[in-house]
Order: structure tokens, then sequence, then C-alpha cells
């Protein structure tokens, strides 16, 4: 059989630790292969040490890549020169990073970014090379692509902005295409759009893809044959079908296995809602062009009239894609944004101007969807988590509020047995389940009713996601706790909520009971959410 590329004993060392285990993997031409596992599993490592794009490594062992031509010699990757892996990169093998956002440079246009490409690898003029660019945008079917060209990164939607990552990735027609997690960052509409287009692409061109993804969804959809890596080892791999009808090992079938259950229990029927919105509007004020807009602003209704009533005990999850208004609706939940209509919590007035603000604040808690970045890298766990009982009950004695620390600590699965001198760590130095764990106490730290959990678990591997959502199941079951849960996951969605609301372009499309909406989607949108991740 011939082989694209072909990685013999593939060892991946920083210092005297070691990585990667002596990995075996083939890749054909044309072929589309899934390399799977969990964060920290080694499958970035190894995609990146094939090109030695891994800084401050050891890389032994050997990775071959077929010559270009007929009658050419194999070029050893592990031992060519920089010279010559500087002409294979973007020509031969190309990558596409996970979040665009920040491998796109935010000082150039996308087209220029993707001309200096054409003009590095294949010798093109200015001119040549920024038409080379529209075209390269045209075919990943980005709308007016020589209008996107001269847009900026920031300037372009997520999905957008993938496309110009795989317009640049593609724009020299490499042989095999790197795909490091290219849809984890998508809502799932756009997950399947961009899925559809690599293989699009990838007939067009015949190049290989190598995907690296913990998205089983994902794998089932797109790849031929699947490898799975746990801890720097490859410990099973084949095709796909074969791989998921009947896998061999056990950590295959842990991430077969993972998605999240539904284990929730009803909401307390015969009270009334902890939180109601009727009408609810948010509106943002926008520039109008020309002279009309020295006098007056225009506005963009990023809300439309959102009508729901949350029951105790119970979660109402809100679905759908960037952009729709849902983190908006979020965010007035929150009462940290103004608008209009009618929005209560426990029978009372709620919002940024509403009376009695403070003691309200205290009953509706948050937890956003990346811990790493919610969680101050200054503070320790104990001011990290014990900081809302300084606002909420700052007559409590220091020891009083270290117990409360240290038992809401426990009843999230972190305790000093596991971690010595768990007080004093700092976030950096936990998992990200564990720094998410972490997020809930310091909401539940202040008893609130009501949690607005903002994509909880969608930075999270899939067993991860399992386990953090079953916490949550647990302890709305203990406390009583009512949930706003704000996803783009439909998994979650029926794993978690009572009642769902679907929103595109700020308004609510479709809502009812999770079997109703899930199981008999009555809106076109809905259904394609729907269809889109199963």
């Amino acid at each position: 059989m011939n082989l694209l590329v072909d990685a013999k004993d593939l060892r991946v060392s920083f210092g005297n630790k070691e990585v990667v285990h002596g990995v075996d993997l083939a890749i054909a031409p044309g072929e589309k292969l899934a390399l799977v596992g969990e964060s920290g599993s080694g499958k970035t490592v190894t995609a990146l040490s094939l090109v030695r794009l891994v800084q401050g490594a050891r890389v032994t062992g050997s990775a071959r890549l077929a010559p270009a031509r007929p009658g050419g010699a194999p070029v050893e990757l592990l031992q060519a020169s920089e010279r010559e892996l500087l002409a294979i990169r973007g020509r031969d093998i190309a990558m596409i990073f996970q979040e665009p956002m920040t491998a796109l440079n935010p000082l150039y246009t996308v087209g220029d970014q993707i001309a200096e490409v054409l003009q590095i690898k294949q010798a093109l003029t200015p001119r040549q090379a920024w038409q080379g660019a529209i075209d390269a945008l045209a075919a990943t079917g980005i709308p007016e692509p020589a209008r996107r060209a001269g847009a900026f990164p920031h300037q372009l939607s997520g999905g957008q902005r993938q496309r110009a990552m795989i317009a640049m990735a593609l724009a020299c027609r490499p042989r095999l295409l790197l795909a490091d997690e290219p849809t984890t960052a998508l809502d799932v509409t756009l997950r399947q759009q961009i899925l559809e287009l690599l293989a699009d692409l990838q007939r067009e061109t015949g190049m290989a893809v190598l995907l690296i993804t913990h998205d089983l969804n994902l794998v089932r959809r797109f790849a031929d044959r699947v490898a799975v890596m746990e801890s720097g080892y490859l410990v099973e791999q084949g095709k796909v079908d074969e791989v998921f009808r009947n896998p061999q090992h056990a950590y295959t079938r842990k991430l077969i296995e993972s998605r999240p259950p539904r284990e929730v229990q009803p909401p307390r029927a015969g009270e009334p809602p902890v939180m109601r919105a009727e009408g609810l509007r948010v509106i943002y004020p926008v520039p109008i062009a020309g002279f009309k807009g020295w006098f007056r602003k225009g506005e963009f209704v990023a809300v439309q009239g959102a009508q729901f009533a949350l029951p105790p005990g119970g979660t109402v999850g809100i679905v759908g894609e960037s952009g729709s208004g849902k983190s908006t609706l979020a965010l007035a939940a929150l009462g940290l944004i103004p608008h209009r209509g009618d929005l209560q919590v426990v029978g009372k007035r709620w919002g940024p101007d509403a009376a009695g603000n403070r003691a309200i604040r205290r009953l509706v808690q948050v937890v956003f969807q990346d811990p790493f970045s919610s969680l101050s890298p200054r503070m320790t766990v104990e001011e990290i988590v014990g900081e809302g009982l300084l606002v909420h009950e700052p007559g409590l004695p220091l020891r009083g509020r270290r117990e409360r620390v240290l038992q809401t600590l426990d009843e999230v699965g972190l305790t000093e047995a596991q971690f010595p001198g768990l007080l004093d760590r700092y976030p950096h130095e936990f998992s990200g389940g564990q720094r998410q764990r972490l997020a809930i106490a310091r909401a539940l730290i202040v008893k609130p009713e009501v949690l607005v959990l903002d994509e909880p678990t969608s930075a999270l591997d899939v067993t991860i996601q399992k386990q953090v959502l079953r916490l949550l199941q647990r302890l709305q079951g203990e406390r009583g706790l009512s949930y706003l849960l704000i996803t783009h996951d439909v998994d979650v969605i029926r794993a978690m909520a009572h009642e769902v609301l679907v929103m595109k372009d700020g308004a609510i499309l479709e809502s009812g009971s999770v079997d109703e909406v899930l199981e008999r989607p009555r809106n076109a949108y809905t259904q394609a959410l729907v269809a889109a991740a199963t």
C-alpha cells in the first residue's frame, strides 16, 4: 500500500519526560484519519512533531513523507534541515489551528495573510497573489470573497474566520492537511458546514486529512479511519465503523460511552417560578451613517420579546448559534444590562436599576464558559471561592468563612485529602474540569436559588463534560437549584433541561418541553440544529 506519511516509533520528550511513546501512524494519499483523545493525550504534539513545530521538544523515530513526484526520494521529516522543512510546510503539509482569532494576525487583512503564503510558497506577484487569495476564499464558500479579503479577522464571524484559515491552509494545495480541532469553537450548524466544506475540498484536491479532535460525532461523520490516543500511547486504531461498533480498548469504550446521561428530577410543582420574563427586549444603540447620525442613534434589537418561566428545581435551556441572542438574554437575567419588558426574580422586579439589587443578586449567580479566564490567576482558591461572602455576609468571621469555603469545595468534589494545601493553591494548578468545579463552588457559596450556566462544558473534553454535568445534576437535586442553561450543544440540553427555548436572530422560534422540542421539532431551524448534533 502506498503511504503519504509513514511514522514509526515516534517519541516526543521535553527534558527527561517522554510525552509521546513509540507511536506508529500511517496516512494514505486522500485518506481522512481522525486522531482522537482527551486534552493531554498527546494528539496535537504528535501531529505537530511530524513537521517539527513543537518548540523545545526532542523528537525521535521516523516519519517519512512520500515524494511529490514519481521516481523521487521520500523525505525523512525528522532528519530534514530547516530549509527543507520550510519548503514542505504549507506546500506539502498545511495546518488549520483550533482558534482562528489567535492564529490569524489581527494587524493584517485576511486577504493579505493568504496572499503572503502564495507569494512565499509559489513566487507569485503581489497582484497574482491577491487574486489567488480571493479565489481561495471563494473556494471555501465565503460570500463576497473580494470584499471579505479586505476585512480584518475581528470583522468576520467565527465561521468566516475558520473559512479564512482553511483558505490559507489550502492556498498551495497541500498533500496533507493537519486540522487541529477545527470546529471546537463553532456552533453545531457551523460545525456541520465546516465539515462538509473540508470533505468537499478533500474530494476536489485529493489531499489527505489528519483530523485532531475529541468530538466523536465529528469522527463518525467525517473520517475513514480513527486512531485513539491515551496518555501519549496509541491504544487503538482501525476503520471508523469497526472501532465504534466493537471497540477493543477500555479507553475507547469510555470515550464512546461519554454522552452525558439524563439524571434529573422533575421541578417542584405548585410553586411560583423563581424567575419570570415577559416581553423581554434588549436594545443596543448603533451609529447611523451620514449626517443623521449626528443627531440620533439607531437601534439593534438583540433580544425580541423573550418569554419564559423558570420553575423551582427546574432547568430552562436556551439553545442557538453564536449571535442568536442567548448570551445577551443571560446577561439580562443576571441583571447586568438594561432591558425592557418585565423580568422578576422571586416575585421582585430585577435589573440594573432595580431596588434591593444586592439581596436579589445573591440569589442569581453565574458559571462562565471558560474557567481559566473567569478565575483570577492572582487569587488563591480560598480568596476566589470565599469572595462572595465578603459582599453578602460581611459579618462572618474568618474562621466561619474558611469553614464555608471548605464545605462548599467538598460539595463539588475538591478536598484537602486530594489536594494538600488546597486553599492556598492557584487556578493554574488544576485541570480544566477541576477549575470548572472551583467556578461552581464560587457561585454556590452564597446559597443562590438560580444559576445561570453560560456554556459550562463547551471548553471541556467529553469525559470531563460528563463529570461536570453529573455534578450539576446532583447539586440541583440536593439544593433544589434552578438553572438557566445557555448552550449550543444539543446533547447537553437533552441531558439537563426540562424546558427548551430555541433562539435565532434575537427571537425565540420555538419553545416547549425537552421531549417535545428535540424529538418533534416544528421549526426548520430547530430541525437543522437537532440533525447537526446526531
